[in-house]
């Protein structure tokens, strides 16, 4: 039983009733090579998406992370497993990004800084410290940041 083949309307229709469905059929007809029947449109704005979900999710991690280096460095006494095991992820996760999509490695520095005072306000929240505890700017380096095995020490 074959696929009815989608002109462009169509195609576009069905990205707006059925997403899985327009997945599935734009993925079809690339292998097909039935480029024609292609929803352009649609197609570039969800790769363009893709791309950008990745550097969001960058920004976040990178947030987290500056977060709880925060945290272990400068509230030593409540250092906690849990702390080190969300340390442990977060470059994980990272680094497993970065060697998916090595373009996105110049943006580490650029994001930290867009993160660090969400990760202070973060910080001081979690940790009941006012925000001015803790330093203004970004006490790590990028490569500290990332570097497995890194803790901080006050």
């Amino acid at each position: 039983m074959g696929t009815k083949s989608l002109t462009r309307p169509a195609a576009a229709k069905l990205y707006d009733q059925d997403f899985v469905a327009w997945a599935s059929e734009t993925a079809r007809l690339l292998r097909l090579g039935r480029l024609e029947e292609l929803d352009i449109e649609n197609l570039a704005q969800e790769i363009h998406g893709m791309g950008d979900s990745s550097r969001h999710e960058l920004r976040s991690r990178l947030r987290v992370l500056t977060m709880h280096l925060l945290k272990w460095g400068w509230q030593p006494g409540k250092r906690s497993g849990s702390w080190k095991a969300t340390i442990v992820v977060q470059r994980d996760e990272i680094d497993d990004l970065l060697t998916r999509s090595p373009s996105l490695r110049p943006a580490v520095r650029e994001f930290i800084t867009t993160v660090y005072a969400v990760a202070v306000e973060e910080a001081a929240a979690e940790t009941g410290l006012a925000e001015n505890f803790f330093p203004r700017d970004c006490p790590f380096s990028v490569e500290q940041i990332l570097k497995r095995g890194f803790y901080p020490e006050r």
